[in-house]
């Protein structure tokens, strides 16, 4: 266990720490070759590995794309200004706007297409409207709070979603019916609590004037048009794919490439250059980091987590659904949610508890946000918003993460109960 926790901490401090521009995929693929060398992992294992994630990494793969393509024809940025337009100068009702828009897209383009995609917009249109910093940075922290609270709905919603869903089976509309509850409770609760902690520091009046208008900046309506047709298509498919035990990625990525060549033919965005900018690094990321936690699943962590979770299931539903929850939330914030839903999912395996599992997940998307470093998508929102000249360090994100966590998760958790 010791050398397996070594590895695995060693390649989680240089993902959070980025030395001389090394990259989060980079270090994780090393992380995993060195468990490989030292036979903490095998070539076997390596195999599992990828059979648990091919599914999830392909999906995510699918819906970035799909995002970028959006992104390039203005539709997001369309979004952000119709929303702040809605708002008529009410401040309040702007950043309730705000939030809900960070759970659509979240919601049906993951939270990283929404830490990857949306913050960029959002930071520019605040710049635009002149608010000061203290209020940018609450829209911000607001923002990417929700971007991970809202990941519930759908299988491609997360990650760890489609991880959790195929490790156990969960089909497509199965899945949306148990979660629908969560996602909307999780959204409500998520807002409330948000503006309670920020409403000081949100104006009462915004001057929306200073925004252009939303249609201004498409690059062409006639897509933008086709596009929600496209994504309503879109989303019929996984449901019919779910009658046919079809993989979620066979849509998301289909689907993303699909409208990238729509995109390209209509000469309204550039292929090669999404291709080449598309954050692969997130996929190597994804699979090495998994691979290297494998190695501590053989050295018994899951076996640890399966009697801590059959004494929970013993004392009722109640407390093993909330146990459940709060114990990945608090390994996510640890060691990340990536590693944290796969270990607890084979921790789970042979408890007869379903509701664990949506625990699970549950507490992985919304656990995270007690730490800097707790998913993929808070990491590429920091990175994001480093670019843009935002800097927030590890204790004043900590300390904001902390205080929010807790009862939204609490309150979520309670829905399946």
């Amino acid at each position: 266990m010791i050398l397996a926790s070594a590895i695995f901490l060693i390649t989680l401090i240089f993902v959070i720490w980025q030395p001389k521009g090394l990259q989060i995929g980079t270090t994780a693929v090393i992380g995993a070759i060195i468990a490989l060398i030292v036979g903490v992992v095998s070539i076997d294992d390596v195999l599992i590995v990828t059979d648990i994630v091919w599914d999830a990494t392909l999906a995510f793969i699918g819906i970035i794309i799909l995002s970028m393509v959006l992104d390039e024809i203005g539709f997001f940025e369309w979004c952000a200004i119709k929303m702040a337009k809605l708002s008529r100068g009410n401040g309040h009702l702007m950043f309730v706007y705000a939030l809900l828009l960070g759970s659509f897209v979240s919601a049906l383009f993951a939270n990283d297409g929404a830490a990857l995609i949306l913050t960029p917009i959002l930071l520019a249109k605040m710049r635009i409207l002149q608010l000061n910093a203290k209020t940018i940075l609450a829209f911000l922290l607001a923002g990417g709070f929700i971007s991970d609270s809202a990941s519930l709905p759908f299988v491609f919603s997360n990650l760890t979603n489609i991880v959790t869903a195929n490790y156990f089976d969960i089909g497509f509309m199965q899945y949306l019916s148990n979660m629908i509850i969560p996602y909307i409770v999780s959204t409500i609760v998520s807002i409330i609590v948000l503006w309670v902690i920020l409403r000081h520091d949100i104006p009462k009046t915004v001057d929306v004037n200073l925004l252009k208008n939303p249609d201004d900046v498409l690059k062409s309506k006639t897509l933008f048009k086709f596009s929600w047709i496209f994504l309503a298509l879109l989303l019929a498919g996984y449901f019919i794919g779910d009658g046919f035990d079809l993989p979620v990625s066979v849509f998301a990525l289909g689907g993303g490439l699909l409208f990238l060549i729509i995109a390209s033919v209509s000469k309204h965005a550039n292929a090669k250059e999404i291709i080449k900018t598309a954050p692969w690094q997130v996929v190597w990321f994804s699979i090495g980091l998994y691979i290297v936690v494998y190695g501590l699943k053989n050295e018994g962590l899951t076996d640890y987590l399966t009697l801590i979770l059959n004494d929970l299931v013993q004392r009722g539903d109640a407390i093993a659904i909330i146990g459940t929850g709060f114990l990945s939330a608090v390994l996510s914030a640890i060691m990340n949610n990536m590693p944290t839903i796969m270990v607890m999912d084979i921790a789970m395996k042979d408890i007869p508890n379903e509701a664990l599992a949506y625990a699970n997940i549950i507490g992985c998307n919304l656990g995270p946000k007690m730490t800097p470093f707790g998913s993929l998508a808070t990491l590429l929102w920091l990175h994001v918003l480093s670019q843009k000249g935002v800097k927030i360090g590890f204790w004043q994100y900590s300390k904001f993460g902390l205080i929010v966590t807790p009862p939204v998760l609490f309150i979520v958790l309670l829905t399946l109960i």
